[in-house]
């Protein structure tokens, strides 16, 4: 059995549909916009994205075996 993440499975979805928004929003923004306030949908999108990469490294990672004598 596979050791849990620190999101629940709820928690992972909303992270994923946060990280989508926010990196096809950056885009859609530099279009419209002139000054460089659509950098910050790119620094968002990156953070959800750290977090869903650190979420999926520890669900990965083997349950510690805990030998007992």
């Amino acid at each position: 059995m596979r050791s849990a993440g620190f999101l629940s499975e709820r928690q992972r979805r909303f992270a994923w549909v946060g990280f989508l928004l926010a990196a096809f929003q950056a885009p859609l923004a530099a279009m419209v916009i002139d000054d460089a306030s659509w950098f910050f949908a790119v620094v968002v999108a990156m953070l959800v994205a750290t977090v869903i990469i650190a979420d999926d490294a520890q669900r990965r990672r083997p349950e510690s075996v805990d030998y007992a004598e």
